[in-house]
């Protein structure tokens, strides 16, 4: 079969979900069925380095998501991909009125990571998204929810919609928790006695880590020497470290600020703790189960439940309930060792299921069947 050349289009390779879902699609890929072609905006993302050498990668030369229609339009017609794949609303809206604009015949295939919606100026935005993805050749959801959502508010036809989990390079994880890539000024937070807990994300009101600082100060207050690394950065940064001075937890807590390689820091610590409001999928959690961590997530719907099965691969409580958080983190916590394994081994499992190679060949399967339906 001639190879197909698929162009990536995300605005920049940064850390969150939806760059380590193209990052393990692009590398991944059947290099003799496919040619990836990665396009970004003008920005810089710490990902950028993951990229398999071989990727032609394309910046476009603008900050502004308002000027890369045109741009991302003439290289569409420079590289004639016969795909063009994106994710994240905006930047599809942006992807299918370029691929319009150059006129190649290149399909869309649009992908939605999150759990959108619910205000009317959002329900409206996300409905005139819809009117474009009737547009795509197909479009992506994460999750059982995800899907639901897309039908209900952006009011696309269910049979155009394939649900495809995110891809986890487990091999790839595990060999990167094994460097020693734990700063040298936060190792002394690891190496002192007491449990650690941790978590990773963006600061964001979604993300709830305010809930969690609030669980861990009754969880410290109740088994001092209990710690808390916080990974991550965004708007809310300052407001989490107020919180956390205001509840004299300064010396028992770590922002870490943005790592490029986590999973080192998820494999010193002795849990990991999700207390997101709502999660389309829910990525870092099978990647914590693939380091081999024990999980305690709040219910995000829709993502969370359906990656934990509903808690049968980790403890799960409601979301923005401190009380039931610290409840869970304690009982984890508390596990004797061989109830521990246990759930290590289930998780592991767990985290095979969504294994990297599984996935992309679900991803290109897709490709192939859309790229026939001419």
């Amino acid at each position: 079969m001639e190879k197909k050349k698929i162009l990536f289009f995300i605005y920049r390779m940064g850390g969150g979900g939806a760059a380590r879902t193209l990052l393990n699609i692009i590398n991944n890929i059947d290099r003799t069925q496919f040619t990836p072609v990665l396009v970004t905006l003008d920005r810089d993302g710490g990902y950028e380095e993951y990229v398999a050498e071989d990727v032609l990668f394309i910046k476009l030369g603008t900050k502004r998501l308002r000027g890369a229609v045109t741009r991302l339009a003439k290289v569409i017609r420079e590289e004639r991909p016969d795909i063009v794949f994106s994710t994240i609303p905006n930047y599809n809206i942006v992807a299918l009125l370029a691929t319009m604009l150059a006129r190649t015949g290149a399909r869309n295939v649009v992908r939605e990571a999150a759990y959108l919606g619910g205000t009317p100026k959002e329900n409206a935005k996300l409905r005139f998204a819809g009117l474009l993805y009737q547009r795509a050749s197909r479009v992506i959801a994460l999750s059982k929810g995800v899907k639901g959502n897309i039908i209900k508010r952006y009011k696309v036809n269910s049979d155009k919609i394939d649900i495809i989990y995110n891809p986890v390079d487990v091999e790839n994880i595990q060999a990167l928790m094994e460097r020693e890539d734990v700063d040298g000024a936060h190792r002394p937070f690891f190496q002192s006695d007491g449990k650690t807990i941790i978590t990773a994300g963006r600061f964001h009101h979604d993300k709830d880590q305010l809930t969690l600082i609030e669980a861990f100060k009754t969880v410290r207050d109740e088994v001092p020497g209990t710690r808390l690394v916080i990974l991550g950065e965004g708007e809310l940064e300052a407001e989490l470290k107020r919180r956390t001075e205001a509840l004299g937890l300064a010396g028992d807590v770590l922002f870490t600020g943005f790592r490029h390689n986590p999973y080192a820091y998820f494999a010193q610590s002795d849990l990991f703790v999700l207390s997101s409001i709502r999660e389309g999928f829910g990525h870092v959690l099978t990647e914590a189960l693939a380091t081999g961590t024990p999980v305690v997530s709040t219910k995000a719907h829709p993502g969370a439940e359906e990656v934990l099965d509903g808690g049968e691969y980790g403890l799960m409580c409601e979301p923005s309930d401190s009380k039931a958080l610290a409840e869970s983190i304690s009982s984890m916590l508390e596990l004797d060792d061989s109830k521990r394994e246990t759930i290590i081994e289930k998780g592991l499992r767990r985290a095979e299921m969504f294994h990297a190679d599984k996935i992309v060949k679900q991803y290109e399967r897709m490709f192939t069947d859309v790229l026939k339906k001419t």
